[in-house]
């Protein structure tokens, strides 16, 4: 198997070892894993991609390679010039280091990279490490990610759903901010919603005297619906969830249809 991984905290990431350490087993003594990945952290980025400017990639080291671009950026790097066309049969994103929950979600580079591998018509799973009082002492803050990393991604790809259609379901796999051995299982959820918290700025002046605004993120530990995504990481459970880029709310368009008549 030929696995590509990426992620957004950049190419020196403690997250993107351990998904190293997790694809070289997937892929197994004949198979191959490619890194391309971004060569400065891409935090909160999404889907972005470098459509006005151009990008340097260099080759580190054999099948690993960095771009100054985002997570989407860098497999279409990977696509199309590493890999000369060549599809790879599995993109992994992350490990992430911090959740990808809840609205999270749509502000992810790790999940861009995973979007962009589902729309090209690839396997693709994004995967993040939950972080909270019982990792912060921890030797390695993912090692819930390591302890059962290969097992997720073993699971989705022989028992998983992998649709054919346009906009192909991909996954997002967040692991509890708990140590490895207090994993409790895995919960397939919904993405959540973090109610009464959002991102926001905060301004702050340099020492030059001009203004700047800092983006601020909210409390991660604000509990979602039950069941939903946040909601059982914080109970200790690994969530998967199945996604789409689709954007459209196929539940309105039957009345919305009427409404306009």
């Amino acid at each position: 198997m030929r696995i590509l991984i990426t992620n957004d905290d950049g190419i020196n990431a403690p997250g993107l070892e351990a998904l190293t350490a997790i694809a070289t087993e997937i892929a197994g003594p004949q198979g191959e894993v490619w890194t391309v990945a971004p060569a400065f952290e891409q935090s909160g980025v999404g889907h972005c991609i470098s459509y006005t400017h151009p990008m340097m990639i260099a080759r580190l080291s054999s099948r690993r390679y960095a771009a100054e671009g985002s997570p989407a950026d860098c497999v279409l790097a990977a696509i199309y010039d590493v890999l000369q066309g060549a599809k790879p049969d599995l993109v992994l994103s992350g490990v992430n280091r911090g959740n990808n929950a809840a609205e999270n979600t749509l502000y992810s580079g790790t999940i861009g990279g995973a979007m962009e591998a589902a729309l090209q018509g690839i396997p693709a799973i994004a995967m993040s490490q939950f972080l909270g009082p019982d990792t912060d002492d921890l030797a390695n803050p993912f090692e819930a990610a390591a302890a059962h990393g290969v097992a997720v991604v073993r699971a989705l790809l022989d028992k998983g759903i992998w649709t054919q259609d346009d906009y192909r379901v991909f996954y997002n796999v967040n692991f509890p901010p708990v140590p490895g051995p207090r994993v409790k299982g895995v919960k397939v959820a919904p993405q959540g919603f973090r109610r009464d918290t959002a991102f926001s700025v905060e301004p702050n002046i340099s020492p030059t005297g001009r203004r700047y605004l800092w983006i601020k993120g909210g409390p991660q530990h604000t509990p979602t619906l039950p069941g939903s995504d946040a909601a059982v990481n914080l109970e200790g459970y690994i969530s998967v969830t199945p996604m789409r880029a689709d954007l459209t709310a196929h539940d309105l368009l039957t009345q919305l249809s009427v409404q306009l008549a």
